[in-house]
């Protein structure tokens, strides 16, 4: 899966629509009685028409003329007096954004607001009207129009700007520690219970244990199948999102919950309290007599993901939620799945590499509307009834300052493939390490090899400002990393099949 960028929503438009330039800016508004403060909303522009300063300080505050009656189409639509060092706001619709602002700017508006009940897309035109035109032209929602009605009146000022984006936010840097974080640990975690289940079979003694302890062999076969079922729920969810997203969902919350109490139980089985087992019965599940403190920690599990699930679209806090059981389930996984053979992780990373590359890349090449079928999946389509985002995802909201995270871009994205799939690789290394008493070398150069992975990515995506398959880079980095370990060791051959395995529990 793809990182997704804060300003993806700038790159879809800038894609759909190679000839029209799109930005983001702002409208700062306030009362003209200047009894309260200022807010400022998001609009979409087109700099062809006219450029708008960076700074709210250089931009005019001009008094904004509620129009939204009518279409601005024709001189009819023109207000007695015209529009004098006014800002209109215009309902879209009926005629081009050529039309409209030509006819404010002869009647003496200094910029246009044209208000859309759709999606916003940047206000387009050719190259003689672009030159004709030098007043800003931007698109403002209806609901925004409508709150600034609410909030301030009828009596209203605004300033039309665009401020500068840093480059990369903070935020990346809260999802590079949870990624790498996530690999390290799930990776040694899986290593070393992979290990001790195989040469410690004389321990356990509790049938729930004993399950938490099954791993899973992915073979060839399984990888093919796989990949074939992640491409066919992907164009699934391209053409059926809104049917298949809470279907998505509530496997999120299942399986989120599974792998929330996978990493608790061993912290709860050291506490000395709620050793007692519930009484004899023949209920599901129950007739094995678990003990009251595993009962009490499924019931917390299952509570939690049901509050994610109530409350998943609250963006103040929700995301916390989201992300921790986000990187549960990712430890759950990596502790369930192993991969025998360094042979079989080159195949899954290989393949899944083809994956990433094909969806984010190749196929807007392939759509009609030439959306990329990855990046409009993960960041939910524009045009979903629903407005639902897929939860399999890390996302972190913006923390610079700028106004822009108003402009429907408030969060940075990573998919949890981007941390499964080397992760397996870093799980596969360790165990390698542990078997030929390697001081766990493989393991730490290919957890450092992914951070630097992650970190080219995150280089990539600021320099293109679009978004990035992070398979790509992590792929090459893990993959090239561990090999040339493996032939500086001189142990390839082991490493390739997986076998030659000598036992040192000392390591463990």
């Amino acid at each position: 899966m793809a990182v997704r960028p804060a300003p993806l929503r700038l790159w879809l438009f800038l894609h759909l629509l190679p000839q029209v330039y799109c930005e983001y800016g702002m409208v700062h508004v306030l009362s003209e009685k200047g009894s309260s403060k200022g807010k400022d909303y998001c609009i979409l522009f087109n700099s062809q028409w006219a450029h708008l300063p960076h700074d709210l300080g250089k931009a005019s505050l001009l008094q904004l003329q509620d129009q939204t009656s009518s279409v601005l189409c024709s001189p009819s639509d023109v207000p007695h007096g015209g529009f004098n060092n006014q800002i209109p706001m215009v309902m879209r619709g009926n005629c081009t954004f050529y039309e409209k602002v030509r006819l404010a700017q002869i009647n003496g508006a200094r910029g246009l607001l044209i208000v859309s009940r759709e999606r916003l897309v940047p206000p387009g035109g050719n190259r003689s009207q672009y030159e004709e035109i030098d007043i800003p032209v931007a698109l403002l929602s209806y609901t925004d129009m409508l709150d600034i009605g609410k909030s301030f009146g009828s009596s209203v000022k605004g300033a039309m700007y665009a401020p500068n984006e840093p480059v990369l936010d903070y935020n990346m840097v809260i999802i590079f520690v949870m990624a790498v974080g996530t690999v390290a640990i799930g990776g040694y975690w899986a290593g070393s219970r992979d290990v001790k289940k195989r040469y410690m079979k004389h321990k356990r003694d509790d049938g729930a244990e004993k399950h938490d302890d099954e791993t899973v062999d992915v073979t060839p076969i399984m990888i093919c199948v796989f990949v074939v079922m992640c491409c066919s729920m992907l164009v699934l969810l391209y053409f059926f999102y809104d049917h298949l997203v809470y279907l998505i969902i509530g496997i999120f919350c299942l399986a989120a919950s599974i792998g929330l109490y996978s990493c608790l139980s061993p912290f709860v089985r050291r506490f000395p309290l709620g050793k007692c087992r519930i009484p004899d019965n023949n209920l599901p599940y129950f007739h094995k007599r678990p003990q009251v403190r595993m009962l009490l920690l499924a019931v917390f599990c299952i509570s939690v993901s049901v509050v994610w699930g109530i409350f998943r679209n609250e963006d103040q806090w929700a995301w916390v939620l989201q992300d921790a059981l986000g990187i549960a389930f990712c430890l759950y996984m990596l502790k369930t799945i192993r991969l025998p053979t360094f042979k079989g992780c080159t195949l899954l990373l290989l393949v899944l590499f083809v994956y990433d590359v094909f969806f984010v890349f190749i196929t807007p090449f392939l759509t009609k509307t030439g959306e990329s079928i990855m990046v409009e999946v993960a960041a939910g389509p524009s045009d979903s009834a629903t407005h639902e985002k897929l939860p399999m995802v890390l996302k972190v909201p913006r923390l610079n300052s700028s106004p822009l995270a108003l402009c429907d871009r408030p969060f940075s994205l990573l998919g949890f493939g981007d941390i499964l799939v080397p992760g397996l690789l870093v799980a596969y290394c360790h165990r390698f390490d542990i078997q030929v008493q390697s001081s766990r070398v493989y393991f730490v150069a290919c957890t450092i090899a992914y951070g630097i992975g992650l970190l080219v990515t995150f280089v990539a995506l600021a320099l293109m400002q679009m978004g990035q398959p992070a398979l790509l880079y992590l792929v090459p980095c893990t993959l090239l990393t561990s090999l040339v370990v493996a032939l500086w060791r001189r142990e390839l051959a082991m490493f390739w099949t997986g076998s030659g395995f000598a036992v040192n529990t000392s390591l463990i």
